[in-house]
């Protein structure tokens, strides 16, 4: 029987989102000038608002908007490398990186699920000694392009991923005990279909269904 436990990671592991912080940190340090583009970021985001843009969409545009379409590869690793150091320097929540260390000592092999971009959840992932799953960026060449390749790794997609990871490492359902930790609801179906499931700084939504549910509710702020 293998044990593992899968850790959404913003807001359950970080303490605030990421990807906006990581386009500005990327944008200052690949094209600075792209800088004086971020105001078209409340455009698009009202319009997703609007549901004129899914949330794959958003990411893309914003990622277009500030990186551009074609990112250099290199680059692009250097610059997620960094930034994940400094998320977790300064953007995280000490009880989780404790809960993850606990649930190694316990056996448990560590899996950082995200809707965020590979390219950096990957650098973090590797910081903290886990695998990841994560929305994987269409690769050209030498460059990587903000399209998604394949599903934006959120609600009923990331749990496929998931399941596609697990085949990859050649681990059956049957023969694996799972843990799912999460802050939103929309990792619902993550969290039913785990053994253990982990509302973890859950917001109204997923309290709520937590208590329904008789799901776990860790307060880590």
């Amino acid at each position: 029987m293998q044990h593992i436990a899968i850790y959404d990671m913003d807001k359950t592991i970080t303490r605030q989102a990421t990807f906006g912080p990581f386009l500005f940190y990327a944008a200052w340090r690949y094209k600075p000038w792209r800088i004086l583009l971020a105001p078209a970021l409340v455009v698009t985001i009202l319009a997703y608002g609007l549901k004129l843009l899914n949330r794959a969409q958003l990411k893309e545009i914003n990622l277009s908007l500030m990186l551009g379409r074609r990112i250099d590869a290199a680059a692009l690793a250097r610059i997620s490398a960094g930034f994940a150091g400094r998320t977790l320097t300064r953007n995280v929540f000490r009880a989780a990186l404790d809960r993850i260390d606990a649930d190694r000592a316990d056996g448990y092999r560590i899996v950082i699920a995200s809707a965020s971009y590979a390219f950096y959840v990957s650098q973090v992932a590797r910081l903290l000694g886990t695998d990841a799953v994560a929305t994987q960026a269409t690769p050209v060449n030498h460059d990587v392009t903000p399209k998604i390749a394949g599903e934006n790794c959120y609600g009923e997609a990331k749990l496929e991923m998931v399941k596609d990871w697990m085949k990859a490492q050649s681990i059956a359902r049957e023969h694996a005990y799972i843990r799912f930790y999460s802050d939103h609801a929309s990792d619902a179906p993550c969290l039913e279909w785990a053994d253990e499931a982990f509302a973890a700084n859950p917001h109204g939504t997923l309290r709520s269904l937590a208590t329904k549910r008789g799901w776990a509710i860790l307060d880590w702020d």
